[in-house]
């Protein structure tokens, strides 16, 4: 089975974090790839490195034309039995029927049919996106559910006064983009609640001047540290004393992940990805979106209720090691692939 895999992203972000992960773990499992990647992404070494046979041409031009004509080309030349795109920028490539199945990844809600053209087939990273890719126009019987799994470094919780934390200060942590959506301005809110507290954000994005901004003006510039884009996820949630997913809009969120592999508290605001996968104070806590009280109050339980800290982290973690580790993950998607094949040649066959 040859599999053509097209992310036309390029910055860092969930999408581009968790395909670069998979393609890597689809490598380890032995399957034949080539990889159709920005040269200039921030992960383009580490694929290239790792053995992944990659196809820097397609994308070096920003010119789309030139786009297509090289990535025909390799279509050509390589003759895939999957081309498997990553979000809609990717799927604009790709001309239809330019191998037996070709993959649309609907990693979020305003993804529709019609920017899925040439795609035969869906994957949804949860499964109501699977709903919503059928909602939206899917053939009955072409819409797949595989999660995604977390990329946690296996690593020594991070020292606290490495970023001047005080080592007896409670730390809230925040894996995120840092855009309007992300709601990171309530999480900010919410730390001047809770002054024996510090907040540490990891990402990048638009919004970092005006949120360093509201923290001077809340009075928690000194206890909300700004760390950029980290490659240390493990380290930091090992030392996190509760992660936080506090978005407005969030299809899933790759960060319940990673907070469940490594049995941190996590607590998330009420958008579509947690509410179909937390279960408040079971594996998680859930509260409303733009409640700074409420949200501070969910902080202060987990961290002052030791049963209830300690139930919401064991049961994420269980769940984790049931459905969601890499190994399993990636066993999906290849009986994904698998099966997506089979109905191409049995359609073939009729």
């Amino acid at each position: 089975m040859r599999v053509l895999q097209i992310m036309a992203g390029n910055k860092n972000g969930g999408a581009e974090l968790y395909s670069t992960d998979i393609m890597l773990s689809l490598h380890e499992a032995g399957l034949d790839q080539r990889i159709v990647l920005r040269p200039t992404a921030p992960r383009f070494m580490e694929l290239a490195e790792s053995g992944l046979t990659m196809a820097p041409d397609v994308l070096r031009n920003p010119l789309r034309p030139l786009q297509k004509l090289r990535l025909k080309q390799l279509v050509q030349d390589y003759k895939p039995d999957i081309i498997h795109c990553w979000m809609r920028r990717a799927v604009s490539l790709v001309a239809p029927g330019s191998a037996p199945a070709i993959i649309g990844w609907y990693g979020d809600y305003e993804e529709q049919q019609k920017h899925f053209g040439a795609c035969t087939h869906f994957i949804g990273v949860t499964r109501d996106l699977v709903r919503h890719a059928y909602d939206s126009g899917a053939k009955p019987g072409t819409a797949f559910y595989v999660p995604t799994f977390p990329s946690v470094e296996d690593s020594a919780p991070l020292d606290k006064s490495s970023l001047g934390t005080p080592p007896g200060k409670k730390v809230l942590l925040i894996l995120s983009r840092l855009h309007k959506v992300k709601g990171i301005d309530t999480a900010l809110h919410a730390l001047a609640l809770l002054p024996d507290c510090h907040l540490w954000i990891a990402g990048t994005g638009p919004e970092e001047a005006a949120l360093k901004a509201l923290a001077r003006e809340l009075g928690v510039a000194d206890r909300a540290k700004f760390l950029g884009w980290r490659t240390d996820r493990g380290a930091l949630l090992r030392a996190a004393n509760a992660c936080l997913l506090p978005s407005r809009y969030e299809p899933f969120g790759t960060v319940i992940l990673d907070a469940w592999s490594t049995a941190t508290p996590f607590i998330a605001c009420e958008s579509d990805g947690p509410k179909a996968t937390i279960r408040n104070g079971e594996n998680g806590m859930l509260v409303p979106a733009d409640n700074p009280p409420v949200l501070a109050g969910a902080i202060r339980a987990v961290l002052d209720n030791k049963n209830l800290r300690e139930r919401i982290a064991r049961t994420g973690h269980q769940e984790y090691l049931a459905h969601f580790t890499r190994e399993a993950v990636t066993r999906t998607m290849l009986e994904t692939y698998e099966t997506i094949l089979a109905q191409t040649r049995q359609t073939r066959r009729a």
